[in-house]
């Protein structure tokens, strides 16, 4: 549901923070879908009216570098693109978006559980339970071949209020009323 769910972010991005004119995007150019997802993300943006920064980052010192070019920028709040280089440094992206000031919407929920301010995208938790569904159906003896395609249809939509009053940032009561977890 990634490129379903992705343009989402863009929207949300600008109501949490509603003068942003311009929002970066994160993304790993080594991924396969990464033009793909920029193409997604671009369409979203257009239609919102907003500039969208595109920021490849695909190693720890492009990390930093990012941020810094995003500072620069004039952007007003930054999305993380689906990778799992992303997904393997939640804590980090989290310190630096607050170290740096940064309004950010991540993905999964366990960004916001690390210090993220938003995140909107699929549940990990009931993606891991079709494929642990998946899995006591091989080791029963059917064949991989054999079986439907699935996918996760859960989406959530998380806040981190103790994150948006770090960034001075009031989250509208309309998007805290959306949210399936708020984190206080």
């Amino acid at each position: 549901m990634t490129g379903e769910v992705a343009p989402k972010r863009v929207e949300l991005a600008q109501e949490l923070v509603p003068q942003a004119t311009s929002i970066g995007l994160l993304i790993n150019p080594k991924n396969p879908l990464a033009e793909m997802v920029k193409r997604d993300w671009l369409a979203a943006a257009l239609k919102l009216g907003i500039r969208l920064n595109v920021l490849y980052v695909s190693n720890d010192a492009e990390l930093e570098e990012a941020f810094t070019t995003f500072r620069q920028s004039g952007a007003g709040a930054l999305v993380i693109g689906t990778d799992a280089f992303f997904n393997n440094r939640l804590e980090q992206l989290a310190a630096l978006a607050i170290r740096n000031s940064v309004p950010a919407v991540y993905e999964y929920h366990q960004f916001v559980a690390a210090g993220g301010l938003a995140s909107y995208g699929g549940s990990i938790i009931d993606s891991y339970r079709l494929a642990g569904g998946y899995v006591g159906r091989v080791l029963k003896g059917e064949k991989p071949a054999d079986l439907p395609v699935q996918q996760a249809s859960k989406i959530e939509l998380l806040i981190n209020l103790k994150t948006a009053k770090a960034l001075g940032i009031t989250v509208l009561q309309s998007i805290q009323n959306r949210a399936d977890e708020i984190i206080e």
